[in-house]
């Protein structure tokens, strides 16, 4: 088992006298490039790089998950990973934010005119300009609205003040995300699977204290912990009761993964609720090493 040094939160963090130092995960870090992009949207703090951990969670639980839970869906992507390879039987993905659910609701309602509109787009400034300022008639519009602009604002950030890409990849300006092919192909997945995913616009942390058996919990909040700001440049919905949060799990009688920044505060929390946490290291596309804290009621990851 790898151990970590002090952690460097951004309160000055150090170990307590007494702690057990928190271990590395014995899964490597894997490039997220070498991930299957399963999800449409381009989602701050998404956990394509913690894929690989996913299906060594879910594939050691005993029996099978029948019910993936992911009260703070985002881009959704380890919902939709854990459906499309088969890892649990179904999920249920929630989200509070109004823009992103209804870029869900019309994912899954009225995938094949998404597909359309998507295929039909250009993305130049005039056109993205005037959906940014148009009042979306139905559910289908302003689920196409959120992708589009998500696809081409800066880091995917649907906050207010988000600002459009300028230069992109290779100088492409807003049609640097913007792929229609791929986006169709990534939607059609979500049509095919879509009898299998059921998605809830609520507040995440309204969880059920009892949840069915064979449900098991993925839960990704909004990092705001140790006085972090990012997550208000992030998200419309951005303030969480973290200590409230660790309750919930606490008292719900299902298994959980939990992921957080490496804070005081929520190594305090991790202390006083009985978890367990693991360092996990992620390898962004240009290959600098990210560390995230991985919260769970058992140890997970390690020899």
């Amino acid at each position: 088992m790898r151990t970590s040094p002090p952690a460097s939160g951004g309160t000055g963090s150090t170990t307590p006298a007494g702690a057990a130092p928190i271990p590395v995960s014995a899964i490597p870090a894997v490039n997220v490039a070498s991930v299957p992009q399963r999800s449409p949207l381009r989602y701050p703090g998404g956990k394509t790089w913690l894929i690989p951990h996913i299906r060594h969670w879910l594939k050691a639980i005993e029996p099978r998950p029948k019910l993936l839970v992911e009260p703070f869906a985002g881009g959704g992507i380890v919902s939709l990973t854990a459906v499309m390879e088969g890892l649990v039987d179904r999920c249920l993905m929630v989200e509070l934010d109004r823009d992103v659910a209804a870029f869900w609701h019309a994912a899954l309602r009225h995938g094949p005119e998404l597909c359309e509109m998507v295929q039909g787009f250009r993305p130049t400034r005039e056109a993205v300009d005037a959906l940014s300022r148009q009042a979306p008639a139905n559910v289908l519009e302003h689920g196409f609205r959120t992708l589009v602009l998500n696809r081409t604002r800066r880091g995917g950030i649907l906050a207010p003040g988000a600002s459009l890409i300028r230069s992109g990849e290779c100088g492409m300006g807003l049609a640097s995300r913007w792929y229609p092919g791929t986006l169709a192909d990534r939607l059609s997945a979500i049509i095919d699977n879509a009898h299998l995913i059921e998605f809830s616009e609520g507040d995440g942390m309204a969880l059920p204290k009892d949840m069915p058996a064979g449900a098991v919990l993925f839960v990704d909040p909004p990092y705001s912990a140790g006085g972090k700001r990012a997550g208000q440049r992030l998200y419309a919905h951005h303030e969480i009761d973290h200590a409230r949060l660790f309750a919930l799990l606490a008292d719900a009688d299902t298994d959980f993964l939990l992921t957080y920044d490496n804070t005081d505060e929520i190594r305090a929390l991790v202390r006083k609720s009985g978890f367990k946490a693991v360092q996990v290291e992620m390898k962004t596309t240009h290959h600098a090493r990210i560390s995230e804290l991985v919260i769970s009621r058992r140890p997970v990851f390690v020899d």
